[in-house]
């Protein structure tokens, strides 16, 4: 193809930008449960998630990737003009990346599967018209809106309600913690590696069916609750001081579990979302290469570390905003607090994988730290930051596609 060399240039370019995008905005909303708990520092935090969604990114992220995101279009359609598709991309990642950036830098936390999805569909608009977009999907999607802060706001609320009942208010909290959050350390172990196994590696050709995966999670959960124990006996705890300091023993129990679970959907976001930067990157670089348009595009080790390298980037140079916005604009979180809407959170991807519902991770995880908040009066939820993200969330898709549509329109002008 004419220009081949020039066209994956860009696209590394591009697929960089995007990938600094998902780190700024996707895994500093990850991040921000245990940030805003104070179970880590911003700067342990940095550590955990350049750490485990690199080697998520890179070891789980897939050899192969779909050409097209989430089946918007048939890449069919661009089997005789394949320039028009990698113009398509090119505008894609251009567009999703710059409205991460905007959205990053007002600390709104969106979806960036939907950033791109949304950037996918302006073009093809543009390029085919109309009839090129399955319209269902978008149908769900605009349902993820709802369905996925719903339900794990449900779930978080629950999980916490549950933690104040059987541990917070009771006579003798701290030996209540004890008693119960070994089983609580079981829970969140189990769903995070279900978490891991349905989401985070289902790219690497590792076939495992779900009775297989449900038992291996349920390994996993046993062994860290047996770990767990032997942490909190390790504990140097006092009784008396937990109730006159808001309880602080119970609150350091559950700051160990915490990092568990930001550790292991660090993993599973690293290993699932790479392919929203890098996914268009890769079909630039297939079609450059041989001139054809195919439904997949192999995943080059190369392209895993580049988007893997971004990610990092990105939460390191420009997470700190969204953190906050998660972590402590919504509502004051407490270790116990960050734990019931992470785990009320991993739950939700859990139950949506096993029924096909319409999931967004980043609206699981804001859902979730609601229902935390919502179990506690809705006086302590800022109501002005969480109409803000809902309304980030609505503008994203007619977002990507304006910006898409206008960068389709140049780059074709001017490359075309």
């Amino acid at each position: 193809m004419e220009y081949a060399a020039l066209f994956i240039a860009l696209a590394c370019l591009f697929g960089f930008f995007m990938a600094w995008g998902v780190g700024a905005n996707d895994v500093a909303n990850a991040m921000g449960t245990s940030v805003g708990s104070r179970a880590l520092t911003i700067r342990q935090a940095v550590i955990v998630a350049a750490l485990f969604e690199f080697t998520g990114a890179w070891l789980a992220g897939g050899e192969v990737t779909q050409t097209i995101r989430s089946g918007m279009l048939d890449a069919g359609l661009f089997a005789g003009t394949p320039e028009i598709l990698v113009y398509g991309m090119h505008s894609s990642l251009l567009a999703a990346g710059i409205w991460l950036l905007v959205a990053s830098y007002f600390g709104w936390p969106v979806s960036t599967t939907h950033s791109i999805v949304g950037a996918i569909i302006g073009f093809a608009v543009v390029a085919v018209g109309m009839s090129a977009v399955a319209w269902d999907r978008v149908g769900t999607i605009a349902m993820s809106w709802v369905v996925s802060p719903a339900l794990a706001g449900v779930i978080s609320f629950t999980l916490f309600r549950s933690v104040q009942i059987l541990i917070l208010d009771t006579e003798r909290p701290l030996d209540n913690a004890r008693r119960f959050v070994p089983l609580y350390i079981f829970l969140a172990a189990f769903f995070t590696a279900l978490v891991t196994l349905l989401k985070g590696l289902k790219h690497v050709g590792l076939e495992l069916s779900m009775v297989q995966s449900y038992a291996l999670a349920a390994v996993v959960g046993l062994g860290v609750m047996g770990l767990g124990i032997l942490a909190i006996r390790r504990l140097k705890l006092d009784a008396a001081a937990d109730r006159e300091f808001h309880f602080t023993n119970v609150e350091k129990v559950f700051g160990v579990l915490m990092l568990v679970t930001a550790c292991a959907m660090a993993f599973a976001h690293g290993s699932n979302d790479v392919a929203n930067a890098v996914g268009p990157l890769a079909a630039v670089v297939s079609v450059s290469q041989d001139g054809n348009v195919h439904d997949q595009a192999p995943m080059a080790m190369w392209i895993l570390l580049l988007g893997g390298t971004g990610i990092v980037l990105g939460l390191v140079t420009y997470g700190h905003k969204v953190i906050a916005t998660v972590g402590s604009n919504i509502t004051e979180l407490t270790p116990s607090r960050g734990f019931a809407a992470t785990l009320g959170a991993a739950m939700t991807v859990v139950l949506a994988s096993g029924t096909g519902l319409p999931i967004s991770t980043t609206h699981t995880l804001v859902g979730g730290v609601l229902g935390v908040g919502m179990a506690r009066g809705i006086a302590a939820i800022n109501l002005g930051v969480v109409r803000t993200v809902f309304m980030s969330w609505i503008i994203t898709l007619p977002a990507g596609a304006l910006l898409s549509i206008f960068f389709f329109l140049l780059l074709r002008t001017l490359l075309g």
